[in-house]
């Protein structure tokens, strides 16, 4: 088997859709003898910022000397993205190796999914390769999400928000208590989870579980300052801190990641990893500037509490600037919330569509947007769109791709395969 007809046989798995429960993947990875049982973990979940945390607290840790992997999804361009180690992710004949293993192995009750696969491959990966530490995201929730097999040595709950409601709950307080499922008894779990309501929850299921709880703002804190930001922990204070992922909410993440380093290090954790690990770290497709000229940014916002985000960085660039936003949202989604903040501040509005089923038919977008904005396009390719908008577009201008990380893939894959494409210039 090749590394493309391995895809194709995940890929297919996507059939099975989506089965929150430990039951089947804790079997599976018994049989695979307990792979997971091999490295020391944290966990990471929440609604916005799982990633960008994941991402900090890999690069600080790997540059503190630790044999580093790192689990998240989805990928943008490549499967390979969704498994890193020690900064690189797994090489193809890797992929296919692991999905030989892990599908041989009998299932007594039902047919892994395609995210449960994928997550025994993980840990196999990381068993393999030694790592010293995993920094595992979840996918969904937390509670049942198949990474929580995991017996982690630290919880991170980055913020909650309403999303995949249909799985998680319609209220705050439901999702919470999914996303606080993660918690371990002893286990300390740092949040930045502010909403009281959510936050009871947590605090709740920590206490019951004699867990340390440490929050954002009250047991540490970070700082915005004239030469970037300013982190207070329990043994530390770190100054002088600049972070290379964009927006004013990744001060926060970044404080989440420090206080991370600092449960894990102690009284070992000192500033030269703290420094480069944030001023290195990548996390592709959020609040990625891809060019400078017109400054173009790709960001993979799907819900409400992103979106947010991100038009609160827009507006902090855009000045007097042109801005054009080109969107694609998957069916899924509550369009509605996502897009109003949006196109209140874009002066022209492309609509695209993604290339997988669940993504969202372009003419509802423009229906709900033409009472806000006058300037709309349909443009159902997305690599047509983007270099269409690219083209027409002057060097002072700014283009916004958002709506999901599968647009943002696309666009990616696009500036890939064509060559005369120039990043960042």
């Amino acid at each position: 088997m090749d590394y493309n007809q391995c895809l194709n046989e995940m890929y297919a798995l996507r059939r099975f859709g989506i089965k929150l429960g430990l039951s089947s993947i804790a079997h599976v990875l018994s049989e695979l003898n307990n792979p997971h049982h091999q490295f020391a973990s944290i966990h990471i979940a929440g609604t916005n910022g799982k990633g960008s945390v994941a991402a900090m607290i890999a690069n600080i840790l790997r540059i503190s000397g630790y044999r580093i992997g790192l689990y998240t999804s989805p990928h943008l361009i490549r499967f390979n993205e969704r498994v890193v180690i020690n900064g690189d992710p797994i090489d193809d004949d890797s992929v296919v190796k692991l999905w030989n293993r892990v599908k041989t192995v009998h299932k007594p009750d039902r047919e892994l999914t395609f995210f449960e696969y994928t997550t025994v491959m993980a840990f196999c990966a990381f068993a393999d390769k030694n790592v010293d530490i995993a920094v595992v995201e979840t996918g969904m929730g937390g509670r049942l999400d198949a990474t929580n097999i995991l017996a982690p040595r630290l919880t991170i709950i980055t913020n909650i928000g309403l999303d995949h409601q249909e799985y998680l709950g319609k209220k705050i307080k439901d999702i919470a208590y999914e996303k606080a499922g993660i918690i371990k008894p002893g286990t300390a779990c740092i949040t930045d989870v502010q909403t009281n309501k959510a936050f009871d929850v947590i605090s709740d299921t920590a206490r019951t579980l004699n867990a340390p709880l440490y929050q954002l703002g009250r047991d540490i804190h970070v700082r915005k300052r004239k030469d970037g930001f300013s982190y207070s922990g329990f043994e530390f204070e770190w100054h002088q801190l600049q972070c290379a992922l964009q927006g004013g909410h990744q001060m926060r993440n970044a404080g989440l990641a420090l206080c991370a380093y600092e449960c894990i290090e102690g009284k070992k954790a000192n500033w030269k990893p703290v420094h480069e690990g944030l001023r290195t770290v990548q996390w592709p497709g959020r609040m990625e500037i891809i060019s400078h000229s017109p400054t173009t940014i790709l960001d993979g916002a799907h819900n409400p509490m992103a979106t947010r985000q991100l038009v609160k960085y827009l507006k902090e660039i855009k000045q007097d600037r042109s801005l054009t936003l080109m969107i694609a949202i998957l069916n899924d989604k509550p369009y509605e919330s996502m897009l109003t903040p949006l196109i209140q501040i874009a002066d022209l509005l492309i609509i695209s569509q993604a290339k997988i089923d669940r993504s969202m038919d372009p003419q509802i977008l423009k229906d709900f947007a033409k009472p806000f904005i006058q300037n709309i396009r349909i443009i159902h390719d997305i690599s047509e769109a983007y270099f269409e908008i690219r083209q027409n577009s002057d060097p002072s201008d700014i283009i916004c791709i958002t709506g999901s990380l599968y647009i943002v893939g696309e666009v990616k894959a696009a500036l890939n395969e064509n060559s005369q494409e120039i990043f960042l210039a």
